[in-house]
């Protein structure tokens, strides 16, 4: 099983996306509030150099943005026509 994480903030829309397609998907993952946790912010943005939302992390791989193509690829999801 692979360890997704996604670094978000509560009102943002591209993030909730992502959420939902992880969830439409069973894939577990780990949900790290960047608008209130200044620890995982700093992370992210060490990990990113940027600010933005979301950040998606599937194993070692970063994804900036919800970029439904490469996640899907990443956690092995067959894109539907």
């Amino acid at each position: 099983m692979k360890k997704v994480s996604i670094y978000s903030t509560p009102t943002c829309h591209f993030c909730q996306m992502a959420k939902a397609y992880f969830k439409e998907h069973d894939i577990a993952y780990e949900e790290f509030n960047v608008a209130s946790d200044m620890g995982k912010r700093s992370e992210m943005i060490e990990m990113t150099g940027q600010m933005g939302v979301p950040v998606i992390r599937i194993d070692d791989s970063v994804v900036v943005g919800f970029n439904k193509p490469v996640v899907a690829d990443l956690l092995g999801i067959p894109e539907q026509a």
